[in-house]
């Protein structure tokens, strides 16, 4: 017998406001991964942005969206 595990990505879209250019965006979070933390550019300016989200039981709890001191 053969068994065939299916992974398979569900993302949410989530918009936020920008904290360097106050612009509303949105950017695509995997909900299968409980907690995470990296860094993404604004499709507006182009800043960098550290977010971090956090899921339970594939709901988003938890996001910040961060400016990175430079």
């Amino acid at each position: 017998m053969l068994s065939i595990f299916f992974s398979f990505m569900v993302m949410l879209e989530h918009y936020f406001t920008c904290p360097y250019c106050w612009e509303s965006i949105s950017m695509l979070l995997d909900n299968s991964i409980s907690k995470q933390t990296y860094i993404e550019d604004c499709e507006v300016c182009c800043n960098p942005i550290q977010v971090s989200s956090h899921f339970l039981n594939y709901e988003l709890i938890a996001f910040q969206a961060n400016s990175i001191e430079q």
